[in-house]
């Protein structure tokens, strides 16, 4: 009996382990390419007969009261009908347009979201059947755009939604390589749609939740983060902790060495910067012990990176410098902590404790480590080349507030380094600027002893003030 013979008889029985073994047969023997290429269009056909069916027992109200080994069976055969489906589009357009033009994306759909709804004490086959299911729409997917699309269009977003919210990670790492396979530009875009959000706050629940899911990850920084008008979307809706995942992913994709012209949108660097504007106050409750992990300020902190990266010789970004108030927002934040680190002791004040067990030393996990130091080398980033902008920190008495942090402090790792950073860039072809430092130094209020001890040295030549690295033997 052949395979379209073998397959036509199960659709005038009860399901039974013996149907499971033709399955199993039809399914190994996909995995042969040259048998992939040759089965016969009615082959599909009897298949997808079979899948019907199942989807008609699986829906049935008494599918539990036919015995106690019935259900199970449907399961084992549903999951080797889409294990049979899976092999069969692997590096085979033609029978992904099959399958497509038959009619398989919607039962496998309608049994997936089946499967979700059985009450059964054991999971594992259900869950069986949900990855194999998923994985033959992945298959079905790859390298054929008008799969992709036929997926797309009957999954989006209700679909989508339901998979990434099964209880089993595999099936929702594997709905996430769906998910990824099938957005392009235009798809991203609908996700702004107020009744499709969802699906994209989904993924980035995931991100935070499931960081080892690698799919999210890739949806995420490869398409969500594209788009600035989903972007600002989804952060309006976000609770804190969420927004901060979505800051780190930002981060960290603008960290990547090879990412000089990233695919973020120079609007979405005007909103996180007004965000920042608006919100950065929160981040002073820090100085309070209570608020430790005030989730506002984590939020502000993660601003302050994000920023941070996007200004840092980007010239796609560039134009924060000139973004209104900005600088003077960032100069007044680190006046606002510098005088509460003097003030009292807090998360704010120079420690030089750099092991954590020492009395009075402040634990690296503390959520403002480097804070100060960031806000420091935002303005140098902001005033690097820009002589309006250096002109601006002086008249708001900003150089000597940073000369103030050129000592070295265990509570902002580097916080030397970027103040040097940035008092070279304020005093860079600056010459009232270089006037100033002088006469700082010649009245002796400010404190060079923790340049000279990072080995630099102020120096004049022709006239202008410089800070250049002090010989060995001086």
């Amino acid at each position: 009996m052949d395979v379209r013979e073998s397959l036509a008889t199960m659709l005038n029985e009860n399901f039974c382990p013996n149907h499971l073994e033709v399955l199993k047969s039809f399914t190994a023997a996909l995995r042969d390419q040259e048998y992939r290429d040759a089965v016969d269009r009615e082959v599909f056909c009897s298949l997808l007969k079979v899948i019907s069916k199942l989807c008609e027992e699986l829906q049935a109200a008494d599918v539990e009261e036919r015995g106690s080994q019935y259900l199970p069976v449907c399961l084992q055969i549903t999951a080797e009908c889409f294990r049979a489906q899976r092999n069969a589009c692997v590096q085979s357009p033609r029978n992904q347009g099959l399958l497509g033009e038959l009619g398989f994306t919607e039962v496998s759909l309608k049994i997936l979201d089946l499967l979700q709804t059985l009450n059964l004490g054991s999971r594992d086959s259900v869950f069986e059947s949900l990855r194999c299911g998923i994985q033959f729409l992945g298959n079905l997917a790859v390298g054929n755009c008008a799969c992709k699309d036929d997926i797309w269009q009957l999954s989006f977003p209700d679909h989508f939604l339901k998979l990434l919210s099964v209880d089993d990670v595999k099936a929702v790492g594997y709905a996430s390589m769906v998910l990824h396979t099938c957005l392009d530009e235009a798809k991203v875009e609908q996700l702004v749609q107020p009744n499709n959000i969802c699906l994209a706050l989904r993924v980035m629940e995931l991100c935070r939740t499931q960081p080892d899911l690698d799919w999210t990850v890739l949806i995420a920084t490869q398409h969500l983060l594209k788009s600035s008008a989903l972007v600002e979307t989804m952060y309006s809706g976000m609770s804190y902790l969420e927004r901060v995942t979505l800051l780190e992913l930002l981060s960290a994709e603008l960290g990547q060495e090879d990412s000089e012209e990233c695919g973020i949108p120079p609007s979405m660097a005007r909103f996180l910067a007004c965000c920042f504007q608006q919100g950065c106050g929160a981040v002073l409750r820090l100085a309070s012990a209570s608020a430790a992990s005030d989730e506002e300020a984590l939020t502000v902190i993660s601003l302050l990176d994000v920023l941070c990266e996007m200004t840092s010789d980007r010239q796609q970004f560039m134009f924060l410098q000139d973004h209104p108030d900005l600088l003077k927002t960032t100069v007044e934040l680190l006046e606002q902590v510098h005088a509460l680190g003097k003030a009292s002791k807090n998360v704010f004040s120079v420690a030089q404790n750099f092991s954590p067990s020492q009395d009075g030393g402040f634990s690296s996990s503390s959520p403002s480590i480097s804070f100060k130091a960031h806000l420091i080398r935002l303005i140098g980033n902001l005033c690097h080349s820009n002589t309006n902008n250096q002109n601006k920190v002086r008249e708001m008495d900003g150089i000597p507030l940073i000369l103030d942090n050129c000592s070295i402090d265990s509570n902002n790792p580097f916080i030397s380094q970027w103040a040097i950073f940035a008092i070279r860039n304020l005093l860079e072809s600056n010459k009232e600027n270089q006037e100033l430092v002088a006469v700082l130094e010649c009245r002796g209020t400010t404190d060079y002893s923790a340049l000279r001890e990072l080995g630099f040295q102020v120096v004049k030549r022709d006239g202008s003030l410089l800070l250049k690295p002090m010989k060995k033997d001086t």
